[in-house]
């Protein structure tokens, strides 16, 4: 259930809130909105507890949740999150834009790439250090040094780094570099990887697996959240089916599906989603006219030389009118984008 505080209630009331809760042997999870805060009280809520707290000073009212997903419902917060980090924006009205190379090869690579994909309005860069490859002989990923690599990049262009981590053991080695940890696919249900996520003070890129149900992808979000990091972004990158044109099949009805269910904003990673990079551009468009939130996108100086995923990469001259096409949409639902 979710109590639901006055406009002027005092922290000393939303303090008193969380004590109780707590004592009820119940889980609480505040949650700070524009307007007013609610706490979440996660727990069997069989027990008549709603009266209890309903009579505290400060408190409008006890609403029961009905959705699994507790804290990542529009019924604990309704206005839609909007995540901030650099000049990184994802919500409000604003697309942004992650852009970079699949891996992270070289200083040449990674420099290049930031530059050009800053120039195009990007305001994030993308680039895997540690890599999750189907072939133990496929390439791995530079790690720490790759990390290394992404903050100088950082340091010159101002983009907020974005980048995989793969274990919980790696959390803090990443987070010390990284601005936006992403959860892999294939990691979307490693929980011991998402409670870690949630333990610091990031944001979470979680990307959707490619076999996973909504409600799969929402509850391992509310891992994350129950975590206590309340900074969590949605990211579709395609599902597995039975086609075979595309390398997954990439579903916009996800986005106002989302929307309708999650104050969480939702990202669009076309070129994962497609495998092909013809079709990029045009998924980028699609997904802003659909209302994404954000968009993150390989882009490689030379994709035919890439390490990994050349296929679905961008060279920076394409990405450049990719940027083109996606302002021209999203000046025509009046949203911002970079």
């Amino acid at each position: 259930m979710i109590v639901v505080l006055k406009k002027e209630a005092t922290s000393e009331m939303v303090t008193v809130v969380v004590n109780k809760v707590d004592s009820l042997g119940l889980r609480s999870n505040v949650i700070v909105g524009d307007e007013r805060t609610v706490v979440a009280a996660i727990g069997d809520e069989r027990n008549g507890h709603q009266e209890t707290l309903s009579s505290l000073p400060g408190v409008e009212k006890v609403v029961p949740i009905l959705a699994p997903y507790k804290i990542a419902s529009l019924e604990a917060k309704s206005e839609p999150t909007v995540l901030k980090t650099h000049d990184l924006t994802l919500g409000g009205g604003h697309v942004g834009v992650i852009a970079g190379p699949c891996s992270v090869e070289s200083e040449t690579q990674i420099m290049e790439s930031a530059r050009r994909v800053k120039a195009a309005g990007a305001t994030g860069l993308r680039g895997g250090a540690f890599k999750p490859r189907t072939s133990p002989y496929a390439f791995q990923g530079l790690k720490e040094e790759g990390l290394k690599l992404l903050a100088a990049a950082r340091e010159e262009t101002g983009l907020a780094v974005v980048t995989e981590v793969m274990t919980p053991s790696d959390v803090a080695l990443v987070a010390n570099y990284a601005d936006v940890l992403q959860i892999g696919a294939r990691n979307m249900q490693n929980y011991q990887l998402l409670q870690a996520v949630g333990e610091t003070d990031k944001v979470i890129l979680l990307k959707r697996g490619m076999s996973a149900t909504m409600d799969e992808f929402l509850l391992a979000a509310e891992y994350i959240l129950d975590a206590g990091n309340q900074r969590v972004a949605l990211c579709e990158r395609g599902v597995r089916t039975f086609e075979s044109h595309t390398r997954f099949t990439l579903p916009l009805a996800s986005i106002p599906f989302l929307h309708e269910r999650t104050h969480l904003p939702v990202v669009i990673d076309p070129s994962h989603g497609t495998g092909k990079a013809s079709l990029v551009s045009p998924m980028c468009a699609a997904a802003i006219a659909a209302g994404a939130d954000g968009l993150i996108v390989e882009v490689h100086p030379e994709p035919s030389e890439a390490l990994s995923d050349g296929a679905q990469s961008l060279d920076p001259d394409t990405f450049v009118e990719t940027m083109e096409l996606c302002k021209r949409v999203a000046s025509a639902i009046n949203v911002g984008v970079g």
